[in-house]
């Protein structure tokens, strides 16, 4: 079994909604034969809260702008270090940077198959890399800094 039609053109809007809100790490697999409760997981990430809030509001108006698709579950919004949405068809996980790495998602559905993404939203894999490095060279030189 594969995901339908339907899963895959939610997957590809919430993935270039995520992309233009400056998500990284933006991925999507079928994990319709791994679970029978959807289709796909989209997972992305935000490296602060304000940022996953941001995210997460931008693939809920595009999905139910675009395809009149509203999530039937929304967790997580309060503290906002890791947002699902549910859409029955797929899930949607934008996850705080830190919180990405901790529970490492790609690691338990790695065996099933990528879906193909829009070309935006390829291009934000390591980015987080990126911004982890930039921010350890600021925090090294305010420390620097400090010492004067």
């Amino acid at each position: 079994m594969t995901a339908t039609d339907r899963a895959v053109e939610l997957i590809v809007t919430a993935a270039r909604a995520a992309s233009d809100k400056l998500a990284s790490q933006i991925v999507a697999f079928d994990v319709s034969d791994q679970l029978a409760i959807t289709d796909a997981f989209l997972i992305a990430s935000a490296s602060n809260d304000r940022q996953v809030k941001a995210i997460v509001d931008e693939i809920e108006e595009r999905l139910l702008k675009e395809h009149g698709a509203k999530p039937v579950r929304r967790e997580g919004d309060r503290e906002a270090r890791w947002v699902l949405l549910d859409y029955v068809d797929i899930v949607v996980h934008v996850q705080h940077s830190e919180e990405r790495v901790f529970y490492a998602l790609e690691r338990l559905w790695k065996d099933c198959p990528e879906l193909a993404l829009p070309a935006d939203a390829l291009a934000t894999r390591g980015k987080a890399q990126e911004h982890a490095k930039l921010q350890a060279e600021e925090d090294e030189t305010a420390g620097y800094e400090d010492l004067r």
